[in-house]
């Protein structure tokens, strides 16, 4: 199927048998939590190619390690003290008798991962266990909203010249179907660099120009030998889930999301760079009934991934803060 950045119908990983999505949205400032839940369980992979993730449970998702299966996937805004929206996913999916048996009760089992947006309005207000159990109390079956919502709400890209140059990010999803197989993925980007057409490479949002009114290319211009403004370490980050219908196994699992980074590569650029956390999970629900390879499934990954990375910025809308710093859309620019 031919990229078309004008078509917003591209699906959404709620597509997906036995996915669920769910976001809060803080309403304080631009921040929140998005969760992916799996209710019946799911085989999980992970693969973190930034150089400054802030994550939970990851080491749980090894192919050598017990566990095989999880019932929640959380993505949150507010940096490390986001991790603690997976408290609040784990009372939720403990109150609906999700988790994983261990006799005396069940025991969810959540991993997350975290985005900085810490910068984008008051830093004391952020994602915690209350917003986490949000999260979950509103997830459906429903294509999830996009753009300025849970873990997309202070996102921020192409930051590589100062905020004054950046643009607003969010967050986004799509799917892609072979056969009886469908790959989702949903993508909260935060990114460091631009959001870039996966077919041209031309940039579609990120850093601007001095006057605000065009894109730098943040590429380009570092090539040129533009410096870069100095940017803390670990404050840019694209995180997110794949999720497929297909049965994996706990390697393949890990695998469909090491393929997903392919499509960020494709969709932002520069991409896992040193101030970057960037994070993907994986996930296989195993209700279809065909398996078409692990090629094929590699390749939907990577496409699914870098549609909602575009939808993110594509959805997105402008923001201004509190404290004056105005962050345009994709939309502002075109």
């Amino acid at each position: 199927m031919p990229f078309d950045t004008h078509n917003p119908s591209v699906g959404a990983i709620t597509d997906v048998d036995g996915i669920e999505v769910g976001h809060h949205t803080d309403a304080r400032r631009p921040t929140g939590c998005s969760v992916v839940i799996a209710r019946e369980g799911a085989v999980a992979g992970v693969d973190v190619r930034g150089a400054a993730p802030g994550t939970r449970e990851t080491d749980l998702l090894a192919p050598g390690n017990l566990v095989s299966s999880v019932h929640a996937i959380m993505l949150a805004g507010g940096s490390a003290w986001g991790l603690d929206a997976a408290t609040g996913a784990m009372r939720w999916l403990e109150e609906q008798g999700v988790g994983l048996d261990v006799g005396v009760g069940r025991l969810p089992l959540v991993p997350a991962a975290v985005l900085f947006d810490l910068h984008v309005g008051d830093m004391t207000i952020r994602p915690d266990a209350a917003a986490g159990y949000a999260a979950c109390a509103a997830a459906t079956r429903q294509p999830p909203v996009e753009g300025n919502v849970g873990a997309g709400a202070g996102a921020v890209v192409g930051k590589m010249f100062g905020m004054q140059h950046a643009m607003k990010g969010g967050l986004g999803t799509a799917s892609v179907r072979v056969g009886d197989v469908t790959v989702g993925a949903l993508i909260a980007c935060n990114a460091v660099g631009d959001v870039v057409d996966p077919d041209t490479g031309l940039p579609l949002a990120g850093a601007r120009t001095v006057d605000g009114l065009a894109l730098r290319d943040t590429r380009r211009a570092l090539l040129r030998g533009e410096p870069p403004h100095p940017i803390l370490a670990g404050s840019n980050t694209t995180i997110g889930v794949i999720a497929t219908n297909a049965l994996l196994s706990k390697v393949q699992a890990q695998r469909l999301a090491m393929a997903g980074h392919d499509g960020l590569a494709r969709s932002i650029n520069p991409v896992h760079t040193m101030s970057d956390g960037d994070t993907l999970f994986a996930l296989a629900t195993g209700r279809a009934a065909h398996h078409p390879g692990m090629l094929v499934l590699a390749t939907m990954a990577a496409e699914a991934t870098a549609r909602a990375t575009l939808r993110a910025v594509q959805a997105a809308r402008s923001l201004t803060t509190h404290e004056g710093l105005h962050l345009p859309c994709m939309a502002d620019l075109a």
